[in-house]
């Protein structure tokens, strides 16, 4: 094994270099050109996205899409709007799947040429993708249809 001391002898002792023409780096800019390199830029958000779970899309049976049906008609026939819980699927945009959504609110418009409801709040939920209503007013009422 080689004694560096003696292999750099000449420049060892040597005061260390201060330019008087230009200021010295800070630290801070010093230390963020040595910082990691990132050749694969996006990579971490793909593999984010891959990990991201979306539920399957339910189909509904007959029978679920009668009650839904009975319940919205029983709603929009109502001469004050009733206050209801929709679940409904929201399809993911970026990949198969999706999430479902559970709101509450009033229906203020139901617009039969887009098959959608408009709620109060702003919200509009396709009725395809309406999984279950839920109206208190109308599990209380005797008279359903």
């Amino acid at each position: 094994m080689k004694d560096a001391r003696k292999e750099y002898a000449d420049i060892i002792d040597r005061e260390h270099h201060v330019s008087r023409h230009r200021r010295p780096m800070p630290r801070s800019a010093r230390a963020a050109q040595f910082s990691p390199f990132a050749a694969l830029t996006g990579y971490d958000d793909l593999v984010a996205e891959s990990a991201r779970l979306t539920d399957a899309r339910i189909q509904l049976t007959e029978e679920q899409k009668v009650s839904v049906n009975e319940v919205l008609t029983w709603i929009m026939k109502q001469p004050t709007p009733a206050e209801a819980t929709f679940t409904y699927f929201v399809p993911d945009r970026a990949k198969a799947g999706g999430s479902y959504e559970t709101v509450s609110g009033t229906i203020k418009k139901h617009d039969a040429l887009a098959h959608t409801l408009l709620l109060s709040d702003g919200r509009t939920i396709p009725i395809e993708n309406l999984c279950e209503v839920n109206c208190a007013e109308y599990d209380r009422n005797p008279e359903q249809e």
